[in-house]
């Protein structure tokens, strides 16, 4: 029976969105404060609200040091120049964002694409073993969704036998850890996003972790346009404006007092939906692994077959429902991007499947059990429809 589509005629129930953003009013009202004295102090960037979300970002993941950047682009870029890629192989997912992979080109590294495992959407030690080179420097990791994956550990130690280092995008993974250490803590140094999408933002922003000194100090050269010292001008890196302004960092500041619960919100959520496809036959979950906890970034289902056409049963659940279901991590795996049709080392079968075929549910602090429950609803009459 070929998919109908969703009657025109939208339900009244107000819209479960995609994503939404959490800034109670004493929040909103706390940094407009705060900017104003940053405004008031004439110290615009590299000031008190930077240095404090950096003190604090390291002692929650468990690491020495951490350097506030402009972006999670530029958290990618910067250790991997600290770290010496220039003319070497980075070995990397291809099913990532765009800036995983352009974080080891603009580093002057050669990025190399390998195939997801399917249960994770993460990498292998058989994987990276595959696709090892005489030049391989390093292996980055990222952890799709919130999930980490349960086997890093044993990913950290083959590179380590190796003589490799292992970097984390840890972009989504927020407070997400395996075996009580934290996402940014398994490597040689982490990346992650604060962009006003991801489990916490800062407007714009990123932050580097690591208990590399090294890196630490290379990373501080780097953010502030390769000069030696902020006093000084003179110029040792051919750095570039990666800085954080006081601003952004006033903003993560306050969103870091509400990080715990923000998670929490988003594990609320998953439980149900958990509970609702754990046995369905239509789709699985993908579900925290044992010792792990997930921020749930993303709420990743797999249907358990592919769907005729996974953008017009978004847009059914939406018509017919109110449900807007989310972007997707990623539909278009590296090795189909234009920009970067050198870089396909051959097949990636797994990853062209699972990114073709996922779908991501709404996640968000203040969803209610209305909105978590319509959302289920939805989905399952999609998957009825939609599935082939």
């Amino acid at each position: 029976m070929s998919a109908q589509p969703a009657p025109a005629t939208a339900t009244d129930k107000p819209l479960v969105p995609a994503a939404k953003l959490y800034f109670p009013d004493e929040d909103r009202k706390w940094i407009l404060e705060q900017i104003d004295q940053v405004l008031a102090s004439g110290q615009l960037t590299l000031g008190k609200h930077g240095k404090e979300l950096e003190r604090r970002w390291a002692e929650y993941c468990g690491v020495k040091y951490a350097v506030a950047v402009n972006s999670g682009t530029s958290s990618i870029e910067i250790p991997l120049r600290a770290m010496g890629v220039e003319g070497k192989d980075v070995i990397c997912p291809t099913n990532t964002f765009f800036a995983t992979a352009a974080g080891i080109i603009h580093a002057g590294g050669n990025a190399v694409l390998a195939d997801m495992d399917p249960d994770y959407y993460s990498l292998t030690v058989k994987e990276i073993e595959k696709r090892l080179t005489p030049k391989t420097a390093g292996v980055v990791i990222v952890h799709i969704g919130g999930f980490v994956t349960p086997h890093i550990n044993e990913i950290a130690d083959f590179c380590k036998s190796k003589g490799i280092w292992l970097f984390e995008d840890a972009a989504h993974a927020h407070g997400s850890s395996y075996k009580g250490k934290k996402a940014g803590a398994f490597g040689r140094a982490s990346s992650f996003s604060f962009y006003p999408t991801k489990v916490m933002t800062s407007g714009e922003g990123g932050i580097i972790a690591t208990d590399d000194e090294h890196v630490y100090n290379e990373a501080l050269i780097y953010r502030d346009q390769g000069k030696a010292s902020f006093t000084v001008n003179a110029h040792t890196r051919l750095g570039y404006n990666w800085r954080m302004s006081e601003i952004h960092a006033v903003i993560g500041l306050k969103q870091m007092d509400r990080l715990e619960f923000m998670i929490s919100e988003r594990q609320r959520a998953a439980r149900a939906y958990d509970a609702a496809f754990r046995n369905d036959p239509l789709a699985r979950p993908m579900l925290t692994p044992d010792g792990g906890t997930a921020n749930y970034y993303k709420y990743l289902l797999i249907p358990a077959r592919p769907l005729k056409d996974r953008k017009a049963m978004k847009m059914a659940v939406r018509e017919k429902f109110n449900v807007g279901l989310t972007g997707e991590v990623y539909e278009e795996p590296l090795h189909k991007q234009p920009v970067f049709k050198n870089l396909d080392r051959g097949n990636y079968p797994v990853a062209d499947e699972g990114c073709a075929r996922h779908i991501c549910l709404p996640l968000f602090p203040g969803i209610t059990d209305e909105m978590i429950q319509r959302t289920i609803e939805g989905v399952k009459w999609g998957l009825k429809e939609f599935s082939s």
